[in-house]
């Protein structure tokens, strides 16, 4: 009886009926499900799931490519009824997001709320089912682009046969994002904050061997140059606001009036931040050796972790839900989940040696492609892509 008296409902208010918010949360589950599972980036298996999609992006391409997709479904979301909608549909339909049997209709019903925001898991960017900015210019990038993306990335993936061991972490750069993998599938995935363009984070190969709970901070002489001079001179209380101090060769602190800040003297000193809540490091450093100096690390900027594009550091590399992270590295090591969160709480200085030091990579990775068949795609944010970098010698170092 509550089928049919629904049923009756819906024919009165012309097939219309609300979408409930378990419905919608439904949808972005099922849209993660979908790019989840346990299949890493990078694999033996990648390549293959990689080709798979490219014979269907060749097809696609062969004749014309999906639709482009007009301004007017800027801002469409559920409950939309107009004809930009039908574009959006037709869109969706091309790139495998939208069944085909699900039709062409006016309204944004919650069948195609499910589809943007499979859309938009496969592309990185936050999910809420609504063509926002940031989902409108990724659904403007042409079918021959993403082609050659696939492409490109088959080749990187090839550059690794070999590479891979039974444990690692893999940094994905494009995607700002980190998976921790053992015995080839992804045992934790960790949102991530890397280098923006003009300060990039390197691509390299190395093993995590360090961790330092409640570290000090000590800050490189291009982050000096760069931004600690500049703040100095806008507030002259930076320094003590954020407790840097200020040390010579011999380890004496100095006084930050002994400085010219006028000229680039601060250069010759070492400035170190105390461990505490605004600490750059935040509660935990993770130190691998490499000849740039960057590492990974916790933040006391935790809503970074919620944007679309998360390329605001000097290189190093932030890492959301960093306790699980340091407990996964030091599962050999004698220390749980709980042993974590006690070292950060105690506020102590305290470095733990890894005892079986985890391979880290930082790679390029701006398409892949599960078991499943679903591709994810993710911008070229070091124009690698545009350049045809396919050959990483960082990483077979």
């Amino acid at each position: 009886m509550p089928a049919i008296a629904q049923s009756l409902l819906d024919n009165l208010m012309g097939g219309r009926r609300a979408v409930t918010q378990e419905e919608l949360e439904t949808n972005s589950r099922q849209a993660m499900d979908a790019i989840g599972g346990d299949d890493p980036i990078v694999s033996i298996d990648t390549e293959y799931n990689l080709q798979r999609v490219a014979e269907y992006y060749e097809r696609l391409t062969s004749i014309g490519g999906w639709p482009d997709v007009p301004e007017s479904i800027f801002r469409l979301g559920l409950g939309s009824d107009r004809r930009p909608v039908r574009d959006l549909r037709s869109y969706l339909m091309h790139t495998g997001d939208l069944s085909q049997e699900a039709g062409m209709s006016d309204r944004f019903d919650a069948q195609l709320d499910a589809a943007v925001r499979g859309f938009q898991a496969r592309h990185g960017l936050q999910i809420n089912g609504q063509v926002d900015e940031y989902t409108y210019w990724a659904m403007k990038v042409p079918t021959s682009t993403r082609l050659n993306q696939i492409r490109v990335n088959m080749e990187r993936v090839r550059g690794m046969a070999g590479q891979l061991s039974d444990r690692y972490v893999n940094v994905n750069i494009p995607a700002a994002a980190i998976e921790a993998v053992d015995t080839a599938r992804v045992a934790r995935r960790h949102t991530a904050v890397v280098g923006r363009i003009d300060r990039q984070t390197p691509i390299l190969r190395s093993r995590i061997h360090q961790i330092n709970f409640n570290p000090y901070w000590t800050v490189p002489v291009s982050i000096i140059r760069r931004d600690i001079i500049k703040l100095v001179n806008e507030n002259p209380n930076y320094l003590d606001e954020y407790s840097i101090r200020i040390l010579d060769g011999r380890g004496n602190q100095v006084s930050q009036s002994a400085i010219d800040w006028s000229t680039e003297e601060a250069v010759n000193y070492t400035f170190r931040q105390d461990p505490g809540a605004r600490n750059s490091m935040g509660n935990v450093k993770i130190n691998f050796h490499n000849m740039h100096a960057v590492y990974l690390h916790d933040t006391p900027e935790q809503g970074l972790f919620s944007e679309n594009a998360r390329f605001h550091s000097s290189g190093c590399v932030r890492v959301s839900d960093v306790a699980e992270f340091v407990s996964w590295i030091l599962r050999d090591t004698g220390y749980d989940i709980i042993d974590v969160n006690t070292a950060f709480a105690s506020g102590e200085r305290l470095d733990v040696n890894v005892s079986n030091p985890v391979p880290i990579f930082m790679t390029y990775f701006t398409a892949w492609a599960n078991r499943s068949g679903v591709v994810s795609f993710r911008d070229d944010v070091y124009e690698f892509d545009a350049q045809g970098r396919t050959e990483f010698p960082e990483i077979r170092a």
